[in-house]
Order: structure tokens, then C-alpha cells, then sequence
């Protein structure tokens, strides 16, 4: 594992060749600064959200979460996006910090497929926003638009590089502009300042952050007042998938809502536990609501 600073890695393979994207972020003259205000974006307005065991869950699609944070980049706002999983909104049940960080979401996208189902059972038409395939969508589109991206996770950092490599093989063009993979205990003072002063410096727009849900979400809550880039976005396993660490559930597995299966197959002592605890759970929790809902004639 990995304990190497924010300093370190910011002059690792992580970074662009300085040619490539360090001339822009030259401080700019007043005559700039007043053109940049007159022409920025209003903030995006966030799509319906639709409550599901308390928590919203946003009504949207990939091409119109990008486009979210698009234009949240383009306005110069701060925000934060969860890809949500079943997981998640059982512990927000529990675990108050975990409920604060959700409800304080930009954004909580249905990353679960059993989310989804829940969502249109209430009558409405909700699409499945899968955190790895949101992540390789917008890579996809930010190596041709020009967004720059930031690394927050892995399992170490050999991981990390080989994520950052694998991103820029299949999207060439993609701006990476510097990562951290973090130790698995909590940072020292001086290492948390490093890291924001990392994140803040490298003119990143998105920081993509991969750590595990729901520390991930308490991350984003606890740092979004003090890192520069608009959006934060947690993705959870995404890091290993798209590093070649893990392998991903068959697409039909993951239409049926089998994922959780396949992934207890593959990782079964990190995972029995969770899934014994909370999918149970989540059901009858659900099942309440939707009665409810039905006797009160209303998807809520």
C-alpha cells in the first residue's frame, strides 16, 4: 500500500508532460477575468429527484448527468455526485454522517439496477446511471471537449498508474493532470494540505474519487468547501474495473440485477457480510414503502 504524498504523485506518470497542459493556468490579466465573468454559466438546474428509502435518487440518464457536469464546470460551481448503490442508501439508514453526505449530493445517480426497478415501480421513468459506465462515458467525451481530471483513490498506487494508462489508451486526448491513492487510514494534517494543495493546483475541473462507498461520499462532503474543481464525483469500484483489477458483472447479469451475485462470487470475503445484511433489508424496507405509496395514490 501505498503512503506516498500528494506532492509525490503530482510529479508521477499521472501528470500530462508539462507542455500539454500546464501553459493555460497562467494567472490571467484583469481584462480576462472580467470577460470570464461576463460569459459564465448560470448553475445548472438538478433534475426531479424521486426519494427512495429517504434518500432522492435523480431522475436522469448519462448523456444528461455530462451534461450536468458540463455545464456545472462551465458555470464554475461546486458540487458533488454519488453513484448510488443499494449499499448506500441502507447504511444512510443507519449511519447518520452517511445520510448527511448523501442528502448533501449535487446528484445521487441510481448506479443499482434494484434502485431502477424501485424508482418505475413508483411510476416513474427512471434510467440506471452505473458509476464505471458513467466514468468511461465521460472520459469518452472530456478527452474530445478538453476536461481535465483528477484521481482521488485505488487500491495503491501501482493501481492507480495503471488505471490512469488503461483511461488513456482507450481515450486518447483524455487530460489526467494528477491522482492520489490514499493509505487505508486516516490522513495526517500535513497530508490532507498536501493533497488539497495538490488537487487545487493541478487545474483539474473533475476529480473522480474511488474509494469505496459510503467513505467516499463522506469525503466529498467533508472536502467540497475546500478543493477548487466544480465537481467531485464518487464511483466506487469503478477504479478496479477500469484498472483491469476486478472484472465486471456480464451486461445481462446486470440487467437482471444479478451484479451482487456475480461480484460476491468474485470477492466473497469482503462482500458476504454486506449483502447478507443489507439486500434483505432493502426489500422490505422497500415493500414498505411502495404500500404506503399505493394507499396514499401517490409515487413517493
Amino acid at each position: 500500500m501505498s503512503d506516498r504524498s500528494a506532492h509525490d504523485v503530482s510529479n508521477s506518470t499521472l501528470k500530462e508532460p508539462a507542455p500539454s497542459w500546464k501553459a493555460p493556468f497562467g494567472r490571467p490579466g484583469a481584462g480576462a477575468v472580467d470577460d470570464a465573468v461576463a460569459v459564465a454559466a448560470a448553475p445548472p438546474a438538478a433534475p426531479a429527484k424521486v426519494p427512495i428509502l429517504g434518500i432522492p435518487l435523480a431522475l436522469t440518464d448519462y448523456e444528461r448527468t455530462m451534461d450536468w457536469i458540463d455545464e456545472t464546470v462551465a458555470a464554475g460551481g461546486r458540487g458533488y455526485v454519488s453513484a448510488a448503490a443499494v449499499h448506500l442508501v441502507m447504511v444512510s439508514q443507519e449511519d447518520t454522517d452517511t445520510r448527511d453526505a448523501v442528502l448533501g449530493c449535487s446528484l445521487a445517480v441510481p448506479d443499482g439496477q434494484p434502485l431502477v426497478w424501485a424508482m418505475r415501480s413508483l411510476g416513474h421513468d427512471a434510467s440506471r446511471v452505473y458509476g464505471p459506465d458513467l466514468m468511461a462515458r465521460y472520459c469518452a467525451r472530456s478527452a474530445k471537449t478538453g476536461t481535465r481530471m483528477y484521481l482521488y483513490g485505488g487500491r495503491n498506487q501501482g493501481a492507480l498508474v495503471q488505471l490512469a494508462l488503461n483511461l488513456r489508451q482507450r481515450y486518447p486526448g483524455v487530460k489526467i493532470v494528477g491522482g492520489y491513492s490514499p493509505p487505508f487510514r486516516a490522513l495526517t494534517d500535513e497530508e490532507t494540505d498536501r493533497l488539497i494543495d495538490d488537487i487545487n493546483g493541478c487545474g483539474a475541473d473533475v476529480v473522480w474519487v474511488g474509494i469505496g462507498q459510503p467513505k467516499q461520499e463522506k469525503w466529498m462532503a467533508d472536502f467540497r468547501d475546500r478543493l477548487d474543481p466544480p465537481v467531485l464525483i464518487g464511483v466506487g469500484a469503478a477504479f478496479d474495473f477500469h484498472a483491469g483489477l476486478v472484472p465486471q458483472a456480464p451486461d445481462w447479469m446486470q440487467r437482471m440485477g444479478l451484479e451482487w451475485l456475480y461480484r460476491l462470487a468474485h470477492e466473497p470475503r469482503r462482500l458476504w457480510r454486506r449483502y447478507l445484511r443489507y439486500n434483505p433489508r432493502f426489500i422490505s424496507g422497500f415493500v414498505r414503502q411502495y404500500t404506503r405509496s399505493r394507499l396514499l395514490g401517490r409515487g413517493s
